[in-house]
């Protein structure tokens, strides 16, 4: 990958070796349809449609028998990798696949519904940051901290300058691949590739997104997801 990629490359990572359980399926969510299309398929779309992507490295578990058989699978922009036992493994799987880019954007393989404009706001800091950003949707909901273990509150936690994660994430590759490395190495939590920078002190941007850029983790994530794919996205693009 290495003579594939320049300093002036966007490579997306997509970790898809995960299994869903939380959706109750007998495939992993990821290769469940919406229309034609399995989410995976939607979600790797609309990161190639944007001219700066230059390629997807997808990183799969090595049991799956179900992306040799997606047309996506031929597509010569998309490559395949081994992935790990933990998103963060399969993130730097595809880290590894993707030296000599320069920036790297890394995206939920079940997060389909992406607008272009959140894609543009994420990649144009690359022309004034050096750490990179995320895009991110405030949190307008009350938010409730649990007992430890238990199913009462606690308290209420406030709400302000609180966020919930999106991705696409976006950040230099050799400071992502040097954070998680080190991340990993350490044996820090890492929930999301920002995780992995705040751990070694860097702060990354936070890129107001939409809240319709919804990940489908449960049955009734699918129906949502393919309400704002086929009412709202196709509409706005027509």
């Amino acid at each position: 990958m290495n003579k594939l990629a320049s300093p002036a490359d966007v490579i997306a990572v997509v970790p898809a070796a995960g299994i869903g359980s939380r959706m109750q399926s007998t495939s992993p969510k990821q290769y469940l349809t919406i229309g034609q299309h399995t989410l995976l398929e939607h979600s790797i779309t609309r990161l190639l449609a944007h001219p700066a992507v230059k390629r997807v490295i997808v990183a799969l578990s090595p049991d799956d028998t179900y992306f040799p058989a997606l047309p996506l699978a031929q597509d010569s922009r998309v490559i395949s990798v081994v992935g790990g036992g933990t998103r963060a493994e399969s993130v730097l799987a595809g880290l590894k696949a993707a030296e000599g880019a320069g920036w790297v954007l890394v995206h939920d393989a079940a997060r389909p519904c992406l607008h272009p404009d959140d894609l543009n706001r994420l990649l144009a800091v690359r022309a004034t940051s050096k750490v990179g950003a995320i895009l991110a949707a405030p949190v307008c909901d009350t938010m409730k901290r649990g007992e430890p273990g238990k199913t009462l509150i606690a308290h209420t936690v406030e709400r302000e300058d609180l966020w919930h994660a999106l991705t696409p994430q976006f950040f230099p590759h050799a400071l992502l691949f040097a954070c998680l490395t080190r991340a990993l190495n350490e044996g820090a939590t890492i929930t999301d590739e920002a995780s992995a920078l705040e751990y070694c002190g860097y702060h990354p941007e936070l890129v107001n997104g939409r809240s319709d850029n919804i990940k489908v983790t449960r049955p009734e994530d699918l129906a949502l997801a393919a309400f704002y794919l086929t009412q709202i996205h196709l509409k706005e693009s027509a």
